[in-house]
């Protein structure tokens, strides 16, 4: 069995992303021949495209941008669909996804598993399932944290989830979770150690994030219609 694991953060260094296929990879199959693919700013090579479409199996793994699929990865899947009739000969190909987003629900990534989804009904591969996870940013602090235990434990059963499906081959209904934390606290501790942090960092004072910049009034036409030269 060939799986390729796909991190699609166009973050460089440690990711959240990477974070959720390193606790996957040792639940997978052992006989399991595994490749990792890093989708960046530079798109990938031909001998690339040629691999994924040798797969059994794609699993994706990516942050939430604006309740969608980063542009690059969009762009990385665009060019696999077109790239896909030359491969008609090749086996069915499953495809799970794993979305993390700044949000504190998962339901957050429905949309997003939605265009996965989509994109196998267009490339003609499998869905096999997916998982929505919300807070993602707790990751970085919870590296010591065992999986399925303490803030971890609805992700522990998101990925056990996921990895049952791997395993039997088999498609269900995505997953969406949260952080076992209360929601009020994790508000609290994002917006103090992370916002009012990287402003502090850039600079400015956590009143400048509240900071609403002026919109000048949109003219009326005679006729009552709003217009906005552009």
């Amino acid at each position: 069995m060939k799986i390729a694991m796909i991190n699609g953060s166009p973050k460089g260094g440690s990711t959240n992303s990477g974070f959720l296929l390193e606790k996957l990879r040792p639940l997978l199959p052992p006989d399991a021949e595994v490749t990792t693919y890093r989708i960046g700013p530079k798109a990938l090579k031909d001998e690339q495209y040629r691999e994924l479409h040798g797969m059994d199996m794609l699993v994706l793994a990516f942050p939430l941008y604006f309740d969608a699929i980063p542009s690059h990865l969009v762009r990385m899947m665009t060019e696999v669909e077109r790239r896909r009739p030359a491969y008609t000969d090749s086996q069915p190909i499953r495809v799970y996804a794993m979305v993390n987003n700044g949000f504190f629900e998962g339901n957050q990534c429905k949309l997003a598993v939605e265009m996965v989804r989509n994109w196998c009904e267009r490339c003609g591969f499998v869905f096999g399932t997916a998982f929505g996870h919300g807070a993602g940013e707790m990751f970085a602090s919870l590296g010591n944290v065992p999986v399925g235990s303490g803030p971890l434990k609805n992700f522990g059963v998101a990925l056990e989830y996921l990895t049952k499906a791997i395993h039997n081959g088999e498609s269900i209904e995505p997953l969406f979770t949260q952080p076992n934390f209360p929601r009020a606290l994790w508000k609290l501790s994002s917006t103090r150690l992370f916002w009012h942090a990287t402003a502090k960092k850039n600079g400015l004072k956590p009143k400048d994030l509240r900071r609403r910049p002026g919109i000048p009034p949109i003219p009326l036409s005679p006729t009552g219609a709003k217009t906005r030269d552009f």
